[in-house]
């Protein structure tokens, strides 16, 4: 069966930087960037995104292209006879699998809220009163199924319509449709009253605040989220490589991807930062940010229910491009390892992640007494570690390791499959430091997250 490609360029970068684009981009580098010094923080940032995250990420490519497989069967294709990196599959698998099992339940509080937005369901709430709008919602399992179970079957039905009528042409437009709405929503945050402080917050360089915090801290969160911000080292990346031609080298193509993933977690700080300046309510991370501080802010602002629910869209398209991208993925290891169709893939896999994701749903409410990672944690803390502080460092690691090591794919077919076409090169130059540096920052990376996870 021939393999299915691409069919424009802008269509592969959209979809590989939709793969990055989620919510560690939206409620948590804005709030990172302001705790650790604003632009100063972005500055260190970038470095290791060029450092880090490149690399990783052209390798990624590279292996799937050079494959034309997704990460089910890519190494066994360009290993070495008798080695046994194909294992890395069950790690792939597991990880994926991992990620909708809880990003699709956020997905779904995404659209959820959405709905909310549009039909105004916080008109005259207090301040008590809108971060009672999500402590009910997440207390009920069944609300939460629905959206749930919504994100799943629309994202495997589009998926089943096949790589360029289903993914790569809602891919196309929903991403367009999010930065034409992140700008228009950018242009009214900035230009609201008392906004500037919010931005000399978020942007201006402040070398006390690293200071403050600590070097280490600082270089220690700037990595990290230049690691985790492009869902690299799970083959999430690596099944787009597949669909591509050789007429582009993929150093550039990794660099447009970072690029816009970069350019979106940018914007981000733009809206939420003058916004909450703006109105006086203290910004903080993760979903408290998202679902309680923001709604709050809408609350107040002139045409507050047509800008968020445009925000709401906005953070709906974030979250399902993400499992849009991973659901390809999970669909093509079906299609690759046992020749399924994406019919038969979808069917079996929407009643399967459905099943698999009612943990964290439930771990909310039902079972919020089990606390997997000590007190105050709940199933979706525990699936979340397993995949940003395991699965995925663990996976960059053999990445680099396949494509540097002469027992694996090596580096000279590496550089030859990431340097074919047009474009910018891959750096022979950088040999050593991606040989032997590189997997030592990796596995900084590893060992720091669960310093801070346990010990500190």
């Amino acid at each position: 069966m021939q393999r299915e490609r691409f069919s424009s360029r802008l269509g592969f970068i959209l979809i590989c930087a939709a793969c990055a684009i989620g919510l560690g981009n939206v409620w948590r580098f804005p709030y990172i960037t302001g705790l650790y010094g604003g632009g100063a923080f972005v500055l260190i940032y970038l470095v290791f995104l060029v450092l880090l995250g490149l690399p990783i990420m052209t390798m990624e490519l590279a292996v799937g292209r050079g494959s034309q497989k997704s990460a089910a069967s890519s190494f066994d294709t360009l290993e070495p006879p008798g080695t046994k990196w194909h294992n890395f599959r069950y790690l792939a698998i597991g990880g994926n699998y991992l990620l909708m099992m809880f990003y699709t339940t956020i997905s779904g509080w995404m659209f959820a809220y959405f709905y909310k937005m549009i039909t105004w369901q916080f008109k005259g709430l207090d301040p008590d009163g809108v971060a009672g709008v999500f402590g009910e919602m997440v207390s009920n399992p069944s609300y939460m199924t629905f959206w749930l179970v919504i994100t799943i079957v629309l994202g495997l039905f589009i998926v089943s319509l096949g790589l360029n009528k289903g993914v790569e042409r809602t891919t196309k437009y929903m991403m367009m449709a999010l930065l034409v709405i992140m700008i228009g929503l950018v242009i009214r945050a900035v230009t609201l009253p008392g906004a500037k402080e919010g931005l000399l917050f978020y942007l201006k360089p402040d070398i006390s605040k690293i200071k403050e915090a600590g070097i280490w801290e600082v270089v220690y969160a700037a990595m990290g989220q230049a690691f985790f911000t492009l869902s690299i080292g799970m083959g999430s990346i690596a099944i787009f490589g597949s669909y591509i031609g050789k007429d582009r080298r993929l150093t550039g193509e990794a660099i447009s991807i970072i690029t816009l993933d970069t350019f979106v977690a940018l914007m981000a700080g733009l809206i939420i930062f003058p916004a909450t300046s703006a109105f006086g309510v203290p910004v903080g991370q993760g979903p408290g940010l998202i679902f309680v501080t923001l709604p709050n802010v809408f609350i107040n602002m002139s045409g507050g229910r047509i800008f968020g629910s445009l925000f709401f869209l906005f953070m709906s398209f974030a979250a399902f491009s993400t499992v849009l991208a991973v659901l390809e993925n999970i669909v093509a290891f079906a299609m690759d390892l046992w020749n399924w169709s994406r019919k038969k893939a979808f069917l079996v896999n929407a009643p399967l992640l459905i099943l698999l994701s009612l943990p964290t749903v439930l771990g909310f409410n039902l079972w919020e007494s089990f606390a997997p990672l000590g007190p105050g944690t709940i199933v979706l803390d525990l699936e979340d570690f397993i995949v940003s502080n395991n699965i995925l460092p663990i996976g960059g690691l053999i990445y680099v390791l396949f494509c540097t090591r002469s027992s694996g794919w090596g580096w000279e077919n590496f550089l030859n499959e990431a340097n074919t076409g047009n474009g910018i090169k891959f750096p022979r130059a950088t040999y050593f430091y991606v040989k032997w540096v590189l997997p030592l920052i990796i596995l900084v990376v590893f060992i720091a997250g669960y310093l801070e996870k346990f010990f500190l």
